[in-house]
């Protein structure tokens, strides 16, 4: 039997939206956090072109993940990501192309993992060009999610292999935050969640710094990789 309201309106009586997903794929470039963006097919009608997060419409019978990873891999050119849901951006005149609603999405990689061409590249995301729909403000959204957790816990996200010095971490820390931190206060933040790995490492002159790698609790918390 169908489904009435008590209008007596079935479901396809009522005008809807269509369900995209984007994904804000952040990584580090030349120690600045960065976001990568690809230019489509669509992207480059009318003799212009225009920079996007990798995104795409949801299809019948699909998860919002699986279109997730789906636009990552056909239009980053990038596979094995675990996609995070983010927000959902619903303003009815978001999209020129129709009344479209998208669920962003959120992941962090290393730089090399990344294969960049002539359509899929890498901005600090403080230099970012001229975004259509309101790419710009999901980008704002995955680095403020992103730096609360870099806030709590280290290197989250694994963007730095174990084992590090301090100041390593520190740098990537930097670069995420976008501002320089304190050694000291970031020494005192960092070490209830690390573990000393008993070996020194040379980082020219002066002593050899301690190696560190996270502690099992603080890995297994944060941004997933």
């Amino acid at each position: 039997m169908t489904y009435r309201d008590s209008a007596g309106r079935t479901l396809e009586d009522y005008p809807r939206p269509s369900v995209a997903v984007d994904t804000a794929v952040l990584t580090l470039e030349e120690s600045r956090l960065a976001v990568l963006l690809t230019l489509t097919n669509d992207a480059v009608r009318g003799g212009h072109e225009e920079w996007r997060l990798p995104g795409t419409f949801v299809h019948p019978g699909e998860t919002l993940t699986d279109a997730a990873l789906r636009s990552l891999r056909e239009k980053a050119g990038v596979e094995g990501l675990e996609p995070r849901q983010l927000h959902v951006f619903d303003e009815p005149g978001r999209d020129d192309r129709g009344w479209v609603m998208s669920v962003a999405h959120y992941d962090v990689v290393p730089p090399e993992r990344l294969t960049l061409t002539d359509r899929i590249t890498v901005v600090a995301v403080d230099e970012l060009p001229a975004l259509k729909y309101d790419h710009a403000k999901i980008i704002a959204f995955a680095v403020d999610a992103l730096r609360a957790d870099y806030r709590r816990s280290p290197d989250p996200a694994h963007l730095l292999a174990p084992p590090f010095t301090m100041r390593r971490l520190r740098g990537v820390h930097e670069a995420v935050a976008g501002e320089r931190l304190l050694p000291d206060t970031f020494r005192r933040s960092m070490l209830p969640n690390l573990e000393p790995t008993g070996e020194l490492f040379s980082e020219g002159r002066g002593r050899p710094a301690e190696l560190y790698r996270p502690a099992v609790a603080a890995s297994r918390g944060g941004t997933r990789r």
